[in-house]
């Protein structure tokens, strides 16, 4: 409900695409081009002291905005969802893991002449870990992690607990859009259009991470013997990068929030998502709907921040598994009747009932008048 006066207004019209949704997305897709493009930010990296070790320059001045983001924006998601232990404890790890693993502990490990890693950050969306001319030069735990945490860890999670183990609780792109875009979640395009497209783009990416990652891997090891080859790779390496890893995971992935909603990289492009989700429609994961009990008021599909439209599978009684879902739980959350449930089941919960099962147990329990 829209709340009266002006500050209801200004709330109004950030979240739904108002001339204040535009201004930020402007001042968003600025600053993504002048942190990726442009030498601009150097002089606020300089006043800050960013330019020193174990400092890495405007990185850690991204870092400190990003991590102060997501911990802002996941301290309003714990006062929002206070009564919904779920969201609770996955906000919190959210914002753990991007204050610890993502931006603490790659500084202290510069500080102490190692590496700076991300320890949750995994291929294929951290593609250069798999880069022989990055991956080998760093300590041996750091690799045996690299290799093992992305061909093991994460595809076995994946089939006991979905993606949501990993989009939701642990990657920052995730945690990005689960707390500082949490206005804008609702904007994500629900048509047939957007699923389509979606389709599409996201396993083009995902190939194009696994080529990309082939191709530097092969002219490694035969550089010397083909140097064409080599130039060939460095030109898709250096495409890859500025397509995938510049523009639409920052520029357009975040740039965008106000305007498409918060998991448009996550949704279209990202190949981690993209792995996942493979993984996920073979796995124990999937949302059931209690049978009978929707009474079709849209709020789980108008929140989907992946575009599903909950509300069709509802209706139709029918739990499901669909490899975009990232588990966040908000479909489950919104509901009034409380029809949707998040498993890592095949068989439903021995508690659920369905409507169909209450009635019948309340007719059984009740005594009835017998036929005069």
């Amino acid at each position: 409900m829209r709340r009266s006066g002006k500050i209801g207004w200004f709330l109004h019209d950030v979240k739904n695409r108002g001339i204040t949704a535009w201004l930020i997305s402007g001042v968003l897709l600025l600053f993504y081009v002048l942190l990726y493009f442009t030498e601009e930010l150097q002089p606020l990296v300089k006043l800050l002291g960013f330019d020193k070790k174990p400092f890495e320059g405007k990185w850690t001045l991204y870092g400190l905005l990003y991590t102060f983001a997501i911990v802002t924006g996941g301290g309003w998601m714990l006062y929002k969802y206070r009564h919904n232990k779920y969201q609770i404890v996955r906000t919190i790890v959210v914002m753990f893991v991007q204050t610890t693993l993502a931006f603490s502990v790659p500084i202290w490990l510069n500080f102490i002449d190692q590496p700076a890693y991300y320890f949750s950050y995994l291929w294929p969306l951290k593609i250069e870990y798999f880069y022989p001319s990055s991956i080998l030069w760093m300590p041996i735990p750091f690799i045996v992690y690299s290799i093992l945490g992305s061909l093991i860890l994460v595809p076995v999670l994946g089939i006991f607990f979905g993606k949501r183990w990993y989009c939701s609780w642990v990657c920052g792109c995730g945690g990005l859009a689960n707390t500082f875009g949490e206005p804008w979640r609702h904007l994500t395009s629900k048509s047939e259009a957007s699923w389509k497209f979606e389709k599409y783009s996201i396993h083009i990416t995902l190939v194009f991470s696994i080529l990309t990652t082939a191709l530097v891997v092969i002219s490694y090891g035969v550089g010397a013997k083909y140097p064409e080859f080599v130039e060939t790779t460095k030109t898709v390496q250096k495409t890859y990068g500025l397509l995938v890893s510049s523009i639409l995971s920052g520029v357009v992935g975040v740039g965008l929030y106000p305007i498409g909603g918060t998991r448009i990289w996550c949704r279209n492009f990202c190949p981690m998502a993209a792995f996942l989700g493979l993984i996920q429609k073979f796995g124990r994961f999937r949302i059931t709907v209690k049978e009978n009990m929707c009474i079709s008021c849209g709020m789980c599909t108008k929140y989907c921040e992946m575009g599903i439209d909950v509300r069709a599978y509802a209706q139709r009684n029918q739990s499901f598994v669909r490899a975009s879902c990232v588990g966040c739980g908000l479909c489950a959350e919104v509901c009034p009747r409380g029809v949707l449930r998040l498993e890592n089941s095949s068989e439903p919960h021995p508690q659920e009932l369905t409507m169909n099962a209450l009635i019948h147990e309340s007719w059984k329990q009740k005594p009835h008048r017998k036929a005069l």
